[in-house]
C-alpha cells in the first residue's frame, strides 16, 4: 500500500524542484505548493496507513493491544496544511504585487535594484 505513495512522493519532490528552479515566479509558486503537498504525503506515509483500527487503548491496558494508526502524523499534517496555505497566500500576494509594479513575472527582468551600467563589485578583499 505504501509503494504507490512512495512513487507519488518522489514525483511531487521532483516536480517541485524542477518548478522552483524556474525563472518565472508563478512556476516557483506552484513548486512551493507541490513541495508542501509532497511533505504532507511523506508524513502521512510514515505514520502507517491503517484505517481499520482506530488508535484507542482498551480499558485495563497501557498500550494498544494491536497495531493501530498513529494519530501524531495526522495532527502534524493538519497543522502543515494550514501553514502551507498561509505561506502560499502570502507568496501569491507578493508575486501579484511584484507583477503589478514591474509588469513581468520573469525573475531575470526584475532587476530594478541592479542597474546595468554599474561596475561589478570587487571580487577579493
Amino acid at each position: 500500500m505504501e509503494f504507490p505513495f512512495v512513487l507519488l512522493i518522489g514525483l511531487f519532490f521532483a516536480a517541485a524542484v524542477y518548478l522552483m528552479l524556474s525563472k518565472f515566479l508563478v512556476r516557483v509558486l506552484l513548486g512551493v505548493v507541490l513541495l508542501g503537498n509532497g511533505v504532507n504525503l511523506l508524513l502521512f506515509t510514515n505514520g502507517r496507513i491503517l484505517r481499520e483500527v482506530p488508535p484507542i487503548i482498551p480499558q485495563g491496558h497501557d498500550v494498544p493491544a494491536t497495531l493501530t494508526a498513529n494519530p501524531l502524523p495526522q495532527a502534524l499534517i493538519l497543522t502543515a496544511i494550514v501553514i502551507s496555505f498561509s505561506f502560499f497566500a502570502f507568496l501569491l500576494v507578493l508575486v501579484y504585487r511584484a507583477y503589478q509594479d514591474l509588469g513581468t513575472d520573469n525573475g531575470n527582468e526584475m532587476r530594478l535594484a541592479e542597474p546595468e551600467d554599474d561596475p561589478l563589485p570587487p571580487t577579493g578583499y
